[in-house]
């Protein structure tokens, strides 16, 4: 049995509509009964004491003054299914952003250990499928360090591959050429920051936003820099980028290792093969996500948990290798 310490926190903890009591008894094969202010919990061991695990960690993130959601019920459950946090509101309590009363979080482990390596760590490399959050945390923690003035400026960039990066022969000014491949970007900041001070920031080059190409032979100092789409580097690209990077400055790298969009399969990705060249030094980290991270809506991390299992199940081609020779038509 749950004591809950107020009228208010009951609201809080359940719903208005009683919409969140909901979503943990349609989790759980248990029979919770709420009176008044006490939520008592029946059923085989040891999901009760799941329910009742689950109604406290929630009790902590509304004393701490966090409103729950449907998405925070959600991944509190999650975690203490499947053990993988002892305390689940130390996950969904951290912050790494807030703008216009709205606060990005963590709302997985995995992403909890991200948000930790971004922190303490110069070069973090975020891997893993759509929808796990490796690009709109980096870009929260990059406006957080802006804000902060732990830096002087943000860059965001990415490989505008689908282009082959030569980006002359499309129709428009510069930004309309680039401004496809970078949108992504663009929509994540209009997320964290006002529309009028992020184009004064943008005008004043404060936030700079562009192809991978336009890093080179640049040194960016007091900057935190988020190249986004990194499995479409080549090894080369990705000794390029990480070599920019001056004093005072952050950099996260991003990307899926299975979306590689290089042309030719002969094209390496410099996502698969910097682990095994800079694993083991001091402040470069390592972040695998993983389905189980995947915030969007719940059928996207049905997709990625059946496309894993396919993958599984399907015989591996080798990632680099050249694809076969055109050769005379053969038919009978």
């Amino acid at each position: 049995m749950t004591t809950v310490p107020g009228e208010h926190a009951m609201v809080g903890l359940l719903g208005t509509r009683d919409e969140l009591l909901k979503l943990v008894e349609d989790a759980f094969d248990v029979d919770i009964l709420v009176r008044g202010n006490e939520i008592t919990v029946t059923g085989e061991p040891p999901q009760p004491d799941q329910v009742v695990r689950v109604f406290e960690e929630l009790l902590t993130l509304v004393a701490a003054g966090q409103h729950l959601d449907a998405g925070t019920v959600s991944s509190t459950v999650d975690m203490v299914r499947g053990s993988e946090h002892a305390n689940p509101s130390e996950v969904l309590g951290d912050e790494a952003l807030t703008h216009r009363g709205r606060s990005i979080r963590p709302k997985t482990f995995g992403q909890k250990r991200y948000l930790d390596a971004i922190r303490t760590n110069t070069v973090t490399f975020g891997i893993g499928p759509a929808g796990t959050g490796k690009t709109y945390l980096a870009m929260a923690m990059a406006v957080l360090a802006l804000k902060r003035k732990d830096v002087t400026r943000i860059i965001l960039t990415r490989p505008a591959v689908e282009a082959g990066e030569r980006l002359g022969f499309l129709p428009g000014t510069l930004f309309e050429k680039i401004d496809p491949y970078l949108r992504p970007l663009f929509d994540a900041l209009h997320d964290m920051m006002d529309a009028e001070n992020l184009a004064t920031l943008m005008d004043r080059g404060v936030i700079e936003v562009a192809p991978l190409a336009f890093m080179r032979g640049r040194t960016l100092n007091d900057s935190f820099i988020v190249l986004d789409e990194a499995q479409n580097t080549t090894p080369e690209q990705m000794k390029m980028f990480l070599t920019r990077i001056g004093f005072g400055s952050k950099a996260v790298v991003t990307g899926d290792v299975t979306q590689v969009d290089l042309p030719g399969r002969s094209s390496r990705s410099g996502l698969r093969v910097v682990r095994q060249i800079l694993e083991g030094i001091d402040g470069i980290a390592f972040c695998e996500l993983t389905g189980r991270d995947v915030v969007r809506h719940n059928i996207v991390q049905q997709i990625v948990a059946a496309y894993e299992a396919w993958g599984e199940a399907e015989p591996e081609a080798p990632a680099d290798a050249d694809p076969p020779a055109a050769g005379p038509d053969r038919r009978p």
